[in-house]
C-alpha cells in the first residue's frame, strides 16, 4: 500500500473539475485555488471533455459531476483511473443516491459528497482524498452491499440466468466483479474495448439488469474462478 502523500504550497495538490454549469465550476475553482496547497489544474463540462483534458493535466484529485448531459462522471471516474490509478475521485451530486454511491464505489471513487456541502468541508474532503485515504465511510459501503446482494438473491431465476452466459461472459462478469474497467478486461482478456462493451451488453441483458453493480454483485454467486 502506497504512504501517504502530503502536499504544500510548493507542491500543491493538483485538482481538475468536471461540471457542465460554468457557475458551478468557477465557484469550486475560486474556492479551491485560494488555498495555499491547492492548484486547479484544469477543467470539462463534458464527459468527453473530461476524458480528453483530465489524463493531460496529471491531476491528484478529479472532482467529478455525477449528471451530465453526454454520460455521468462515474464512467469518467472509471475511465481516467484505468489511465491514472493513483488518482483519487471526490463525486459531487446534489442527489443523495443509493445507487449512485454503488456505482461510485465500483469505479473507485474516493468520496462522494453532495452539492450543498459547506466549502470548508468540501476543502478537507479534498485534502483527505488526496492524502490517500476514502471518504467512503465502510459501514455504509457494506449496508448498502448487503442490501443489494438482498435484492438480488430474492430473484428466483437467477441461477438459470447466470448459467445462461457463454464462458467469455462468465470470464467477463467475474472480472466486472473484481471491479476492473472495460480497458482492463480487454487487456487481460486479449479483446478489443469495443469488443468488451459488447459482451457486457449482451451479458446485462441475460441477466435482466441494466447497470454494471448489479452484475458485480452477481458475480459474487459464480464459482468457478477465471481461468489464466
Amino acid at each position: 500500500m502506497a504512504e501517504a502523500r502530503t502536499f504544500t504550497e510548493q507542491n500543491p495538490i493538483r485538482v481538475f473539475l468536471l461540471d457542465d454549469h460554468e457557475v458551478v465550476r468557477r465557484g469550486l475553482a475560486d474556492l479551491l485555488d485560494a488555498e495555499p496547497d491547492i492548484q486547479v489544474v484544469g477543467d470539462a463540462d463534458t464527459v468527453e471533455h473530461a476524458l480528453a483534458r483530465g489524463p493531460a493535466v496529471r491531476p491528484h484529485v478529479a472532482v467529478l459531476d455525477v449528471r451530465l448531459p453526454d454520460g455521468d462522471g462515474i464512467t469518467v471516474c472509471r475511465e481516467l483511473r484505468s489511465r491514472m490509478p493513483e488518482l483519487a475521485c471526490l463525486m459531487l451530486t446534489s442527489f443523495d443516491d443509493e445507487d449512485a454511491l454503488l456505482d461510485a464505489i465500483m469505479a473507485g471513487a474516493s468520496g462522494y459528497v453532495l452539492k450543498q456541502i459547506r466549502g470548508s468541508d468540501l476543502l478537507s474532503a479534498v485534502r483527505t482524498v488526496a492524502s490517500g485515504q476514502s471518504m467512503l465511510d465502510p459501514a455504509t459501503t457494506a449496508r448498502l452491499m448487503r442490501s443489494l446482494r438482498a435484492d438480488t438473491t430474492e430473484q428466483p431465476a437467477m441461477a438459470p440466468e447466470l448459467a445462461s452466459l457463454s464462458p467469455r461472459e462468465r470470464d467477463i462478469l467475474a472480472l466486472i466483479g473484481d471491479g476492473l474497467t472495460n480497458r482492463e478486461i480487454g487487456k487481460k482478456l486479449y479483446l478489443s474495448e469495443k469488443t468488451v462493451k459488447n459482451h457486457i451488453s449482451r451479458l446485462l441483458a441475460k441477466l435482466g439488469v441494466q447497470r454494471r453493480v448489479q452484475a458485480a454483485v452477481l458475480a459474487s454467486q459464480l464459482e468457478p474462478p477465471v481461468s489464466g
